[in-house]
């Protein structure tokens, strides 16, 4: 997808080939500079792999954070949860990894059965593997081989005709054992497009504070405020919440190349520039480092 000028040099939300993105690591990176971005994450559903292999190729001039993204649930509702800066080996973290892949893996073979037992669309052998090659395979993968076999017009067309409707058992991590991994793993676990994320149904006020507890009782650090489609009054909302429960303050795009209409580097739904100081997580992430 064509790449929006910008002057945000900070996105720690982005997705590579290794999930649900379609941008290569070393694509993604190109991307990335062309965009005049220099600070920035991969964060890839449920797997660390794109993040390790971004790691390997950036350049000194740019400064990079090991990222990942843990699709989970709690009593209240869904979420997901950004993990930053966190060691790859920590076997608690491994845990969280090996849990979300299991259900990540159950989801995508109840998906299979389905649309051969209620639609009579028998995927190959070949066509399988190649899917579960992916490692973290998605919505968007099933989606796009669905389009090229003629079911549908195109990608959101299949996952609304063939792949929503599946009935799946429940195929997230507990959102607790999430935060708990990261947190074991040296990491800063991030409660991620609070109100929810692209094409999602945003929730109202009431879960979301019931929501905020909940992970604020499990260890949660911070809040992505600034997020690419929020307009500025969930912003400021954000804020507000951040600084009353005195919460680390992230931003990202949710960039996932041509499966999302979302550019690189936008911040915010109202095309407000954010200065990199007003993410304090990076604060956080800098004395990591050091």
């Amino acid at each position: 997808m064509p790449i929006e000028p910008t002057v945000f040099p900070v996105d720690l939300h982005m997705h590579s080939t290794a999930s649900d993105g379609t941008d290569s690591p070393a694509v993604l990176l190109e991307n990335v500079r062309a965009a005049g971005i220099r600070t920035f994450s991969v964060t890839d559903h449920d797997t660390i792999d794109g993040a390790l292999a971004m790691e390997a190729l950036v350049p000194a001039d740019m400064t990079y954070v090991r990222g990942v993204e843990v699709s989970c649930y709690t009593e209240v509702e869904k979420c997901h949860i950004l993990g930053y800066a966190y060691d790859p080996d920590c076997p608690a973290f491994q845990e969280v990894l090996e849990e979300g892949h299991r259900r990540r893996r159950a989801k995508f073979d109840q998906r299979v059965a389905w649309l051969a037992s209620e639609h009579g669309i028998v995927l190959t052998k070949a066509e399988i593997e190649d899917l579960l090659s992916i490692g973290s395979v998605g919505k968007p993968h099933l989606g796009n081989l669905l389009a090229r076999k003629g079911y549908a017009a195109d990608k959101n067309e299949a996952i609304t005709k063939f792949i929503n409707p599946c009935p799946v058992t429940q195929d997230r991590v507990e959102a607790g054992f999430a935060i708990r991994g990261i947190l074991a793993a040296g990491g800063i676990p991030v409660w991620a497009h609070p109100y929810g994320g692209t094409d999602e149904k945003e929730i109202p006020e009431d879960v979301f504070r019931r929501q905020l507890q909940l992970l604020l009782s499990e260890g949660i650090r911070g809040l992505e405020c600034w997020y690419s489609h929020y307009p500025e009054g969930k912003v400021e909302s954000l804020l507000a919440a951040a600084r009353e429960h005195d919460l680390l303050v992230s931003g990202g795009s949710d960039y996932h190349g041509k499966n999302k209409p979302v550019w690189l580097g936008k911040l915010n739904g109202f095309g407000r520039v954010v200065p990199p100081e007003e993410l304090t997580v990076l604060e956080a992430l800098t004395a990591r480092r050091a």
